[in-house]
């Protein structure tokens, strides 16, 4: 699936979302703040003048829930690399991708984590920025998870090969 994809049907699903927002929701899940980093990272490539789409691809979304999970469990880290001393790249090929990848970490010291914040902690480091603005970067994989004092977002990059 192309992230270009979600980018078309937003002005109706904002249309959508304002006439359900009252509603309470019966099962909250992280998937449209997912795919909402994979559109803004996107729109970097795009402004980037990248003229290949970006997918989003299963096995790197693993190795970015892997991930995740564990910088939610352990306070200690902060970065790349996992408790077991796990890059992103072993955390990817251990997921079944083939091919080369980079990967960027927010944390939020709260219970939420907006779309903003995330971009704000990624836009300006110079890191992942290029990360993000690489247009041999064509695969994504997001993964965002959450206690009452922690929010963390990762997303791998991928380079087939």
């Amino acid at each position: 699936m192309t992230v270009s994809a979600f980018v078309r049907p937003l002005a109706a699903a904002a249309l959508v979302g304002a006439a359900v927002a009252g509603m309470p929701a019966a099962h909250a899940d992280n998937r449209r703040l997912n795919e909402s980093v994979a559109v803004n990272v996107y729109t970097i490539q795009q402004h980037n003048d990248c003229q290949t789409d970006l997918q989003i691809n299963p096995q790197l979304q693993l190795a970015a829930q892997w991930h995740a999970n564990d910088v939610l469990r352990n306070r200690a880290l902060n970065a790349d690399i996992g408790s077991d001393g796990s890059t992103a790249q072993v955390r990817a090929n251990n997921a079944g991708f083939v091919g080369t990848v980079a990967e960027t970490v927010a944390i939020n010291p709260a219970l939420a984590i907006s779309g903003i914040e995330i971009m704000n902690q990624w836009y300006y480091r110079p890191d992942y920025m290029a990360i993000m603005s690489n247009c041999a970067n064509t695969q994504i994989g997001v993964w965002s998870e959450n206690s009452l004092d922690r929010s963390v977002v990762v997303a791998v990059y991928g380079q087939p090969g």
